[in-house]
C-alpha cells in the first residue's frame, strides 16, 4: 500500500489504543490530548531517533519550566501592589524567556518541543479544577504535572514512533 494509506492506518489504529489507555486502564495518569501534542511534535521534528529523544527531553524540560513557573504563581498573593495578573504575567515571561535561552545547551536546543510541553502543563493546571495549588505541585502523586504530563508526553512520543514503523512495514518497497 501507499505510504499516505499506510500512515493513515498506523495512526489510525494506534490513535484507537491510546484512546483506550486514556479513558479505560489509564485514566486519570495518561492524557490523550497531551499524548497526541507529543506525537504530532515527534513528527513535525522529523520523526526519527533524533525527534524522538528530542521531543522526549525538551518536552519535558518544557513541563519542568512550567512546573517551576506554577509553584512560583502560587507563591503570589492575591493582593500584591502591582496585581496578581501583571506579576503572573513578568513571571511566566521570565520562565519562557529561561526556556529559550536554554536552547545554548545542546540537549534542550528544541524550542518547539519545549514550549509545547510547557503549554501541555499549563493546559492542565488550568483546565482541571483544583490543580493550580501547592498541595498538588508540591505533592507526589500522579496529580503532580510533573509526573502525569512527562508521562504523557513519554507515551504520546513512542505512540508517534510505533506509528511510524507500523506505517513503515505497511508501505510496499515498490511505493517507496
Amino acid at each position: 500500500m501507499n505510504s499516505l494509506t499506510a500512515l493513515s492506518i498506523s495512526i489510525g489504529v494506534l490513535a484507537g489504543v491510546a484512546t483506550f489507555l486514556a479513558v479505560g486502564p489509564l485514566s486519570g495518569v495518561f492524557f490523550i490530548w497531551a499524548a497526541t501534542i507529543a506525537w504530532a511534535a515527534y513528527f513535525a521534528l522529523g520523526g526519527d531517533k533524533e525527534a524522538l529523544k528530542n521531543t522526549i527531553v525538551c518536552g519535558i524540560f518544557g513541563v519542568f519550566m512550567a512546573w517551576i513557573t506554577a509553584i512560583e504563581l502560587t507563591n503570589i498573593p492575591s493582593d500584591v501592589a502591582l496585581g496578581f495578573p501583571l506579576m503572573a504575567g513578568i513571571t511566566v515571561a521570565i520562565a519562557v524567556i529561561v526556556l529559550c535561552l536554554a536552547a545554548n545547551i545542546p540537549a534542550l536546543a528544541t524550542i518547539p518541543a519545549s514550549v509545547l510541553g510547557y503549554s501541555s502543563t499549563f493546559a492542565y493546571l488550568l483546565q482541571t479544577p483544583d490543580k493550580l495549588t501547592q498541595d498538588v505541585l508540591l505533592g507526589v502523586s500522579l496529580d503532580n504535572p510533573l509526573v502525569v504530563i512527562s508521562l504523557s508526553i513519554i507515551i504520546g512520543t513512542y505512540f508517534g514512533e510505533w506509528s511510524a514503523l507500523l506505517s513503515a512495514k505497511l508501505t510496499t518497497e515498490t511505493d517507496e
